[in-house]
Formats: structure tokens, C-alpha cells, sequence
């Protein structure tokens, strides 16, 4: 089930201008291009900033995610009818034969139940063509990223052409190891509306994405820091062979 920040529509239209800065997204296409990547699944999309990265560069995309309302903002926008658009999940995907597939940002990690994490590993696997790799990114859990999950640190007023001011700020809810919950809150000066999205991330050790990987057929090349976020995330590299 995808979070409301992702499945509400209201808040689906505002996820872009709420956080503009992606340029996360670079080393991604950095390594599509290293990879000769033409064919790529994009596991996650959301709202499709990177399908629509790689789409202008002239590689086919599919771009899958289970939030409706995000995909409909990433097939109105400029160049959508490039990529091909599935609501749903790794897990039950059309043939393809891609040479990339990616999880960018938190996709790897909202998937917390166990089962669907394999299950979406092995999706991935049977979606790539031999050879091809399986790229995505977790953090690193010694850092204790949500130490700086609270309002002080996430509160801000963002202005938004067409929609006007909108606060939000997030907090912690809850640490269940390996399990972390939060809340993000939004509110609309424009009628007072608040809404709320609760989001729970599994944070997974190095050692344990490898095995699981390996579990499921892959190959693990290389694990990679996240240049934008050095020494905060492991940036996954796993080839089907």
C-alpha cells in the first residue's frame, strides 16, 4: 500500500514542488549511461521525475508503481506518452526483457514486509535480460538517519503557482527495529486543509541485501556509496546472470 503523500491526489499534484532538489537522480542516470542501459524499468516511479529523465534521453521506460494518483501526475506531464505507465508492483509485471531496472530513493526500503521484498527481487530478476542489473539504493542503518526525522529540522512553507502556501514538517511515530515510522504533516493555506501521511521504512544491513540478492539468482558486482549522500546510503549494483 502506497502512502498518502503518493496515493492522495491532492497530495500526489504537490509531491514535485514539495521537493524540487533531485538531483539524487543524477548517479542514476550517470549509470544508466555507463551501463549502455536502452530498456529500463523503473520500479517505483511515483510521480516519474526519473523515467522522464531517462525518456528524454531517448531510452524506453516502463515506469511501475501501486500509487494511482502519482502515476496519473507522471503520464499528464510534458513527454508522459514517451513511457509506458503501470499502476501495480514488481511482482506481477508484463514480459519484458530490460537492461536496467532501478529503486530510486526510499523504494527499496518502504517495502517492509519480508515476502515482498523477495518477491519484488525476483520480479526485477525475471524483468532484466541476462546480464542485465538491478540498481537501487538503502541507508546505511549506523547512521540513524531518523534521529533528524522532527519538525524542527523538516518544518518549512513552500509556495506553490496555482495551489498557494503550504506548510509541512515531519516526526518520528515510532522505531521497531528493523521497522522506522513517520509522519509528514501538510496544511493548505488556501482552505486550512490538513492532511497527514504515515510512512514505515525498513532499514536492512549491507550483509543482508547481499544475501537476500543472492537468494534470488543475482550476482552482486559492487556495492557503491551514494555520491550525493556519501557515507549515508549503499548503492546496490546486482547483475542477472
Amino acid at each position: 500500500m502506497a502512502d498518502e503523500s503518493f496515493r492522495h491526489p491532492r497530495l500526489a499534484a504537490v509531491y514535485d514542488a514539495l521537493d524540487p532538489d533531485r538531483s539524487d537522480l543524477d548517479a542514476y542516470v550517470r549509470m544508466a549511461e555507463e551501463f549502455g542501459a536502452r530498456r529500463v524499468l523503473d520500479i517505483g516511479c511515483g510521480t516519474g521525475v526519473f523515467a522522464l529523465l531517462l525518456a528524454d534521453r531517448g531510452v524506453e521506460v516502463v515506469g511501475v508503481d501501486p500509487a494511482g494518483a502519482s502515476v496519473e501526475v507522471a503520464r499528464r506531464k510534458a513527454g508522459g506518452d514517451r513511457v509506458r505507465w503501470i499502476e501495480g508492483d514488481a511482482t506481477s509485471l508484463p514480459a519484458m526483457r530490460v537492461d536496467l531496472a532501478t529503486m530510486t530513493a526510499n523504494a527499496a526500503q518502504a517495502i517492509t514486509d519480508t515476502q515482498m521484498w523477495h518477491s519484488t527481487l525476483r520480479g526485477a530478476y525475471e524483468a532484466l535480460r541476462p546480464g542485465g542489473r538491478l540498481v537501487f539504493e538503502t541507508r546505511d542503518p549506523a547512521r540513524r538517519a531518523w534521529e533528524e526525522w522532527n519538525r524542527e529540522r523538516t518544518y518549512r512553507v513552500t509556495e506553490i503557482p496555482g495551489v498557494g502556501a503550504v506548510e509541512s514538517w515531519c516526526r518520528l511515530v515510532e522505531v521497531r527495529w528493523p521497522l522506522v515510522s513517520f509522519r509528514w504533516t501538510y496544511v493548505f493555506a488556501s482552505d486550512g486543509e490538513a492532511l497527514t501521511s504515515d510512512s514505515t521504512l525498513r532499514f536492512r544491513e549491507r550483509q543482508e541485501v547481499e544475501a537476500d540478492l543472492q537468494a534470488q539468482g543475482y550476482v552482486v558486482e559492487e556495492v557503491r556509496d551514494a555520491p550525493d549522500r556519501a557515507g549515508r546510503e549503499f548503492v546496490f549494483v546486482a547483475r542477472r546472470p
